[in-house]
């Protein structure tokens, strides 16, 4: 596993990051409609959130930074297209030693670059195929230049 990959996957993991209030957070808006609510973690250089419903079984995971997360995204696992702040992307199935397909099915990541030292990498974790594609249409609906979202500086 890529040290770009590991970091983010611990940076979500961590406790202790505060749940914001949706009118406060730095992150993309989430619709009213959606169920989900933000946590979100400021360091220099970093914005993370992570957005879950009320029991945390899905969730959509970003990390918005200045620096290229470096992540190598193989064509092999490419499996939709998609759409995160008006740029285009494409959806990869997550490489993630020891889990089977199955367990995959409902799990997707990618990297978008926004700008110049503008990067967006988005996990997302649905426990069923179903929720994936209603999380995949409202990350396409996010949109990082609305409001109170920002990308963060620094290394």
């Amino acid at each position: 596993m890529k040290p770009a990959y590991l970091f983010f996957l611990v940076l979500l993991m961590l406790p202790g990051a505060a749940l914001a209030q949706q009118a406060n957070s730095r992150c993309p808006p989430l619709p009213a409609s959606s169920g989900l609510q933000w946590e979100e973690r400021v360091n220099p250089g970093f914005l993370a959130c992570k957005a879950r419903n009320e029991d945390g079984s899905k969730s959509i995971n970003l990390l918005l930074t200045s620096r290229d997360p470096d992540l190598r995204l193989s064509k092999s696992r490419r499996v939709e297209s998609g759409v995160f702040s008006g740029e285009s992307l494409h959806w990869y199935l997550p490489d993630i030693a020891g889990r089977d397909e199955t367990y995959l099915a409902s799990r997707r990541i990618t990297v978008v670059e926004l700008g110049k030292d503008q990067y967006a990498q988005i996990w997302i974790d649905a426990p069923s195929t179903q929720d994936l594609a209603e999380l995949l249409t409202l990350t396409g609906q996010l949109d990082v230049s609305a409001g109170t979202a920002y990308l963060v500086s620094g290394n």
